[in-house]
């Protein structure tokens, strides 16, 4: 039987001289970065890396250590890249965006809405600019966009996740295809109500209607009541709306407290939604590129290769440059079967040199990406 102590003293006397190995070859590395400086060339050279790796591979003895060997030089290649990245970030341009302290007079501004008034994302709104903010609503998420997009508002409010239901898959989808940009979050506790019209109760309802949302956050209401149709709309305000000009007392709506009261209706059941810390995050736009000062969290997106350990590898820039990750999502790319856009949020600010480090290597290493924006929730 082997002696464990003095075993153990051979695998410390290795790893010290694989410690110093590896602090040499980062020092050539730092040779690399400074040649690639000086000449422009990319820092990720696939060619090369896969040419090293396969002949890595043959110096290996032990058949079992093949595999290892791979996965350990293509780590060490990896920490290797985002040390040159490092020492390049900082020789290029800065990023496109533009950092205030404040945003302009609120006083001179327009903001513009999703849904009708009574909305949650009105509710947001006023939360986040002031209940005398100028604004207008749309009454669909891909008109808050265009009218940002198109300078017919300054801002624009949309709902992006729940904490019962998850991201909005639209919105996702938007923010690739418009050039608006985040620069801010609010969340609101979301407290749905069961309305109708005055004098109605819940035993007149056969049809109850309310965003496609709504209805999932409120789906213990729907099971204990079978003989009551839920009917997907527009939005709750838009279902609050409907319910009121239709004078039918077999038509409900799920909706904010401040929507009935806003449209005069009856509340027939409170605190309506599954989960009772229901909650909706809601993310304010603007078509200019910028941030505000105290801007604490990053948005992104971005393209793989399809192809194994993408996504892995693009995520080490974070660990490497100590970011925290909040929140990943995944969407299908159009065009493309079973491949996926990632959306990534992270803590950080983009005048912080790791948060300019890691979006320049998966800039360097993805297909493609995206800055959504710089925020901060309030």
């Amino acid at each position: 039987m082997p002696d464990l102590s003095k075993t153990r003293e051979k695998i410390d006397s290795v790893d010290r001289q694989i410690v110093a190995l590896f602090e040499e070859r980062m020092a050539l590395a730092k040779e690399v970065a400074e040649y690639k400086i000086q000449t422009g060339k990319p820092v990720l050279d696939k060619n090369r890396e896969q040419q090293k790796i396969q002949s890595l591979k043959g110096l290996v003895q032990n058949e079992y250590n093949v595999y290892p060997v791979e996965e350990l030089f293509t780590q060490i290649m990896s920490i290797s890249r985002k040390y040159q990245y490092s020492l390049i970030s900082p020789t290029k341009e800065e990023l496109p965006y533009h950092k205030l302290d404040s945003l302009p007079s609120k006083d001179t501004s327009t903001a513009v809405y999703f849904g009708e008034p009574g909305s949650y994302t009105q509710q947001a709104m006023n939360d986040y600019f002031g209940p005398s903010v100028k604004s207008f609503s749309a009454s669909t998420f891909q008109s808050v966009m265009e009218a940002v997009h198109n300078q017919k508002a300054d801002y624009g409010v949309l709902p992006i996740e729940n904490s019962s239901t998850g991201g909005i898959d639209d919105i996702y989808d938007l923010l690739v295809h418009y050039d608006n940009n985040i620069i801010g979050e609010h969340v609101l506790k979301v407290d749905h109500v069961l309305a109708g019209l005055p004098g109605s109760s819940i035993s007149d309802l056969k049809k109850v209607y309310s965003h496609p949302q709504g209805i999932l956050q409120c789906k213990n209401f729907f099971d204990s009541h079978p003989e009551i149709k839920a009917v997907p709309y527009n939005s709750t305000s838009a279902s609050a709306k409907r319910i009121a000009m239709e004078h039918d007392c077999s038509n409900g709506a799920i909706i904010s407290p401040y929507a009935a009261k806003y449209y005069n209706l009856s509340i027939l059941q409170t605190h309506l939604n599954s989960e009772y810390t229901n909650s909706t995050r809601f993310i304010v736009i603007a078509k200019e590129k910028i941030f505000l000062t105290n801007a604490n969290k990053v948005s992104i997106c971005f393209e793989l290769p399809h192809k194994s350990g993408s996504l892995y590898n693009i995520l080490s820039h974070f660990i490497y440059n100590d970011l925290n990750m909040t929140k990943i999502e995944s969407r299908p790319i159009q065009g493309k079967p079973w491949e996926y856009r990632f959306f990534v949020d992270f803590e950080g600010n983009l005048t912080n040199p790791g948060v300019k480090n890691a979006i320049y290597g998966i800039k360097e290493e993805a297909v493609s990406l995206k800055i959504l924006g710089n925020f901060q929730t309030i």
